[in-house]
């Protein structure tokens, strides 16, 4: 029979080992998280920054993007992007709801470029615009699932080229899904798949043409199909989208 100090010897191998593998785990995590992150295309991005009509901050943890004469009483859109996409990449696809609807944009700045690891509060980045009164949280892909579970904390959700993993059956907040026809990625059948855990109220537009990408301005993504759509239309249907979402909001 083994002794004591052996044992003990055996254990601490055995955690040393364990600590050794968490650590391995860890840094390859980091290492992937930084590798291929899809940078924003320069153009859409400068167009932002140029537009009189958006004022733009880059805070400590967010993106934000605020009408230049904001209304009073105004609404912020709390935004996780996707897996490894610069935030800049959502700031045109976004700026018609700054420009036209007087939306504030907050698009976070996530931990590793991956939003499902974002486990700070919501107020950590609502608290940037204190003044608005009504806040929904969105996301894109990855992003958006870590926005339905914050759905219940907010005014209403919206899902571009997402779904969620828990259920939300029950919950009284306002679900808008967007997705693309032609994404490779989170699939027409994917999103149909994943409609049950919404409530249902959800409103579901598939936009014609859209891909995964087309939600961004990053470029083409592996694995996802071919957009038929340009840049003007698919603001356009994001913007007509939330509008008609503001517009059953109390």
């Amino acid at each position: 029979m083994p002794s004591l100090t052996l044992l003990r010897r055996r254990l601490l191998r055995l955690l040393a080992a364990l600590l050794t593998l968490v650590l391995l785990a860890a840094a390859g995590l980091v290492v992937w998280s930084r590798t291929g992150v899809m940078d924003a295309e320069t153009a859409p991005w400068r167009g932002v920054q140029e537009d009189p009509r958006i004022a733009e901050e880059r805070a400590d943890v967010a993106l934000v993007l605020r009408p230049s004469e904001p209304e009073p009483a105004g609404t912020g859109l709390l935004f996780y992007p996707g897996a490894k996409v610069e935030l800049e990449a959502y700031a045109a696809r976004l700026s018609g709801l700054v420009t036209e609807l007087g939306v504030t944009v907050v698009i976070v700045d996530p931990p590793l470029n991956l939003s499902l690891f974002d486990r700070r509060a919501p107020e950590r980045f609502t608290s940037i615009a204190p003044e608005l009164e009504t806040w929904l949280v969105g996301g894109h892909s990855m992003g958006g699932v870590r926005a339905c579970e914050l759905a219940e904390e907010s005014d209403a959700l919206v899902l571009l080229a997402s779904y969620c993993a828990g259920d939300l059956t029950t919950s009284q907040v306002p679900v808008l899904s967007l997705s693309g026809s032609e994404d490779g990625l989170s699939t027409p059948e994917k999103i149909a798949e994943h409609r049950e855990a919404l409530p249902g109220s959800a409103e579901m537009v598939e936009i014609a043409g859209a891909s995964h990408a087309s939600f961004g301005d990053y470029g083409p993504q592996s694995g996802d199909g071919t957009p038929t759509i340009d840049d003007a239309e698919m603001d356009a249907a994001i913007e007509d989208a939330v509008a008609e979402l503001l517009g059953t909001m109390p």
